[in-house]
């Protein structure tokens, strides 16, 4: 079973997804590949220059890919193989997902606005106004017909992550 993992910047993907894997050793967390170097951190994933990301879309090494935030991600073919696989996606790319994985679960990782822009703004790669502008423009919005399980993270981590982990329990999707 695959899961797409959805959600606004700042909503806590990385930090829920880090401890669902860590609760739940066959749960297998697809590694993106991103065109931003690898040390800006957050989740695992191999950053890339612009070229090398074309060269590899080019090769037909991408199960999915997308562009978001000025950035573009990339998930290879075999990242999206095994018994309970979970990527973090992007809500633009679910449609195209969908077609291309039969049978793929979405669950959406939501919180506050307020609880947005304050992680946001702890990243420290954009400004007060960049994130204001941000999340005034953030639309949460699936394609229509898709069947998502709505997670909020506005607590502690750890109920963030049991929240999640219930979620990903096929009898909730």
């Amino acid at each position: 079973m695959i899961f797409a993992v959805v959600g606004p910047s700042g909503a806590g993907k990385d930090t829920l997804l880090a401890g669902a894997v860590a609760a739940c050793p066959g749960l297998h967390w697809a590694r993106r590949v991103v065109t931003r170097p690898t040390q800006e951190g957050g989740e695992p994933f191999e950053g890339v220059d612009a070229a090398t990301f074309a060269r590899r879309l080019a090769a037909g090494e991408f199960a999915l890919h997308w562009q978001a935030h000025g950035l573009r991600y990339g998930i290879a073919h075999g990242e999206l193989s095994g018994d309970r696989v979970v990527f973090n996606g992007s809500r633009q790319a679910i449609g195209a997902a969908m077609e291309r994985l039969p049978g793929l679960r979405v669950i959406r990782i939501t919180a506050p606005s307020k609880v947005l822009a304050e992680r946001l703004a702890a990243r420290g790669r954009e400004s007060r106004t960049e994130i204001e502008a941000r999340l005034a423009r953030a639309s949460y919005d699936l394609p229509e017909g898709v069947d998502v399980v709505d997670v909020v993270n506005d607590a502690t981590p750890d109920i963030g992550v049991a929240r999640l982990l219930a979620a990903l329990q096929p009898a909730r999707v």
